[in-house]
């Protein structure tokens, strides 16, 4: 691994706090931007490496030896960065979600749509075999966004599941956390437990940081036990089977797009954790038939802010390819 001076970690830093930021937001993948900056392929070799012979090297060469040989400056480095971007933007996320959610919304299906195409775009051969793949991803997610959820999200079991799962946006460019989140149902729980942990921490509150603190740990232990089993079989998948990988992923979002769509009409509510009544069941609706304003125009503005966001990073990955 890459020795580095201070100033190195720092722009390491810079991109985990990027990779952060696309990581709270529905159709933007944190992998994206770690392949767009240069450090895909060390970030999974180095979680590949990842294992309990750490301690082995611990115990006989010292803790200076084992940090080195795991590259774990690198991993610090940028997991500070992503931690301190996703603590800084839940906050900002979940008042949009309260307080503007048809726009919010809108931006996150523009997001959506522009990774469809650039997914897509990297299917090079198209066959019957493929096509077959992309409508049975898009059937299968479709029919997740019709069904009710399996748990509740502030469940701890759902919590370990919902990391388990979601971490498959770090082994795959192209594919959100977050947008697997919300098709599970339990991205605004996330996003309101880390502006809960945020506001435990500048408010010293310790009760409410030691109830926001579990769930994250909860959701971090199914995210780091998801990464150790599915990275090596993603990876062999992507590299042998990449067009079928791709086609799956393409029809994977193209169905859970009913999931994002801005106007819904909420069917069944439950009570968080709080007590505070929550949309639970919903489904879409056309804009005219939306009880409250449906702000149609700003919505059209912000599906275009958010499409072309993903066009900017596809063009600033083909410019690096290039160069």
């Amino acid at each position: 691994m890459p020795s580095r001076n201070l100033l190195q970690y720092l722009v390491i830093t810079a991109k985990g706090l990027a990779m952060g930021a696309a990581d709270v937001v529905p159709g933007v993948s944190g992998g994206t931007i770690a392949f767009i900056s240069g450090i895909y392929e060390e970030l999974i070799e180095t979680i590949h490496k990842l294992d309990l012979g750490i301690f082995r090297i611990w115990r006989k060469e010292g803790f200076g030896s084992a940090w080195k040989s795991y590259n774990l400056g690198f991993l610090l480095a940028l997991f500070s960065g992503v931690i301190i971007s996703i603590l800084s933007l839940a906050k900002l996320i979940a008042w949009l979600l309260t307080n503007h959610p048809i726009l919010i919304w809108s931006f996150f299906f523009g997001l959506v749509v522009a990774s469809i195409l650039y997914v897509g775009k990297q299917i090079e051969n198209w066959n019957v075999k493929i096509v077959i793949a992309l409508v049975l991803g898009a059937a299968f997610a479709y029919a997740i966004t019709l069904a009710k959820p399996v748990g509740t999200p502030d469940s701890n079991w759902f919590l370990f599941l919902a990391g388990f799962i979601a971490i498959i946006a770090m082994i795959l460019p192209g594919v959100s956390g977050s947008f697997i989140l919300l098709l599970l149902g339990a991205y605004q729980s996330i996003i309101g437990t880390l502006t809960q942990l945020g506001d435990g921490i500048t408010k010293m509150n310790w009760t409410i940081f030691s109830e926001a603190l579990l769930k994250i740990l909860i959701f971090a232990v199914g995210a780091i036990i998801g990464l150790k089993v599915f990275s090596r079989v993603l990876n062999w998948l992507f590299k042998n089977h990449k067009n079928l990988i791709l086609a799956i992923l393409t029809g994977f979002m193209i169905g859970a797009l009913n999931k994002i769509w801005p106007w819904k009409e909420v069917l069944e509510y439950r009570t968080s954790h709080d007590g505070t009544k929550v949309p639970f069941l919903e489904r879409s609706i056309l804009p005219n038939a939306y009880s409250e304003d449906p702000q149609i125009l700003l919505a059209l503005v912000f599906i275009v802010i958010g499409f072309l966001s993903i066009f900017l990073l596809e063009r600033i990955a083909v410019r690096k390819e290039s160069n």
